[in-house]
């Protein structure tokens, strides 16, 4: 299937905040109960060995995605902390997180562009769910910024562009009268909009087909990297993993050959 940079509605500048984190809320819910990304953890437990850092600076976090089972799942992995930035930050989510993992979290409530990350930043970058917002020019600009700050990056997308990823996604807009109720934190916004004015299961819907004919793919990946300038000294991996479902896990994966850790700070 040919990529088709569509607009998703949760992306835009006059998206609702109430929509914009009813949305976020219910991701991160179904990917923590499904336990979507659980099928990747060694590939990431080995990516942290591979760079030396216990440091991850998670770009575009939304309502924090798969972190908290995640963070559950890492417990033993080098003291890992988690470091939460987005360009519009679900503050209130991203504290609830949080509170779980007091020590091992910090949020960042500014704005942070994936594509220019301040130098203060420095650690494994990640992007879960989210790569896809990007048009070409945008994606290229965030392995370009990793590259020219010598700076580990991770990508994953449980997203997938073919016709069965598709067909499953339209199964989201009865799951989210059913999860409305349960994500936390708790909302009346959340209800109002899936039980009174059903944006949530709409929009949710939308944008959940319009990721998956957003997502790039392997080969796609493989002509991003090859377009980038400077990049000799970094060690790329990309591919698709199995998951749990019919539907495998696409990952981008770059650190610099030297294996010299990431400066913490």
């Amino acid at each position: 299937m040919k990529r088709l940079h569509l607009i998703e509605v949760e992306d835009q500048t006059w998206c609702p905040k109430a929509i914009r984190n009813g949305i976020t809320d219910i991701l991160r819910f179904n990917l923590n109960i499904g336990k979507i990304y659980h099928p990747i953890i060694p590939l990431f437990k080995e990516t942290l060995e591979k760079t030396g850092s216990n440091q991850v600076i998670d770009l575009c976090s939304g309502g924090g995605g798969p972190w908290p089972s995640l963070l559950k799942a890492l417990d033993d992995s080098r003291n890992l902390h988690v470091h939460f930035t987005d360009k519009y930050p679900n503050t209130d989510t991203l504290q609830d997180v949080k509170q779980g993992f007091e020590d091992r979290v910090t949020v960042h409530s500014d704005s942070h562009d994936a594509t220019d990350l301040s130098l203060d930043l420095k650690g494994l970058r990640t992007l879960f769910t989210s790569f896809h917002h990007f048009t070409p020019e945008g994606a290229r600009s965030i392995l370009k910024d990793a590259v020219a700050k010598n700076q580990a990056i991770a990508i994953f997308e449980f997203t997938h562009r073919s016709p069965l990823a598709i067909f499953i996604m339209l199964f989201a807009f009865i799951a989210v009268f059913f999860v409305a109720p349960f994500a936390r934190p708790f909302r009346w916004s959340r209800l109002l909009f899936t039980y009174l004015v059903p944006l949530l299961p709409l929009i949710g819907t939308f944008d959940g087909i319009v990721s998956c004919l957003r997502t790039y793919n392997p080969k796609e990946l493989q002509q991003m990297i090859a377009s980038l300038e400077n990049t000799d000294h970094y060690h790329w991996e990309v591919g698709e993993h199995k998951s749990g479902g019919p539907i495998p896990i696409t990952y981008l994966i770059g650190y610099p050959k030297s294996n010299t850790p990431a400066s913490d700070g």
